[in-house]
């Protein structure tokens, strides 16, 4: 690790959070010297400094050492289009994005904000793919319809998962275009 690099990201991550360096120090419990040493990169700060820092600054702490988000349009493709294993079992749409997401989380720029949003669509459209036909056997249980064909149930089916495809591959090609992922319908099961 290059002091010059930590001491510029440290600066950057303490001024955009609009806090002075006094302000830093009594956040993490350091000296006022010691965050003038590490913004100066005059010292590499220890283990214990740099989970203090992290901790008073809000962000991992291998942001603070991998200073450079890396953008990799490749992998955020990758992983929008895993979510396309719902076609073999539908938590695997889930499971899968969900993985290769916590593998990279905060390590590639936008992949939390695309992960996050795959991910609430996919358990979103799960639940409603199992909520269907449970809804259909109550109205009939109830009373309320007669009786449900086998097409009433497959019909819903094969358009929520033709909708999925579709929303999937639509945000492969805004991905593509560097511009913001659009999944509906979300319950924000992931916050932001």
């Amino acid at each position: 690790m290059k002091n010059k690099n930590l001491a510029i990201r440290v600066k950057e991550l303490r001024n955009r959070k609009g806090m002075s360096q006094e302000i830093l120090a009594e956040e993490s419990g350091l000296s006022l010297r010691t965050i003038q040493r590490i913004e100066n990169g005059e010292t590499e700060p220890t283990g214990d400094t740099l989970k203090r820092l992290s901790n008073a600054l809000n962000v991992n702490p291998d942001e603070l050492i991998d200073w450079t988000i890396k953008e990799d349009k490749g992998f955020l493709t990758f992983l929008n289009l895993s979510a396309l294993t719902f076609i073999f079992f539908p938590l695997l749409g889930i499971l899968v994005p969900f993985i290769m997401w916590t593998s990279k989380k905060d390590k590639l720029k936008d992949i939390n904000k695309v992960g996050k949003e795959l991910i609430n669509f996919e358990i979103t459209w799960t639940i409603m793919l199992f909520f269907i036909p449970f809804l259909l056997f109550l109205l009939v249980k109830t009373g309320i319809l007669e009786s449900v064909a086998f097409r009433t149930i497959i019909i819903p089916w094969i358009i929520m998962y033709f909708l999925n495809i579709i929303c999937i591959i639509f945000n492969t090609i805004q991905i593509h275009n560097k511009k913001d992922v659009k999944y509906y319908p979300k319950i924000g099961f992931l916050r932001k």
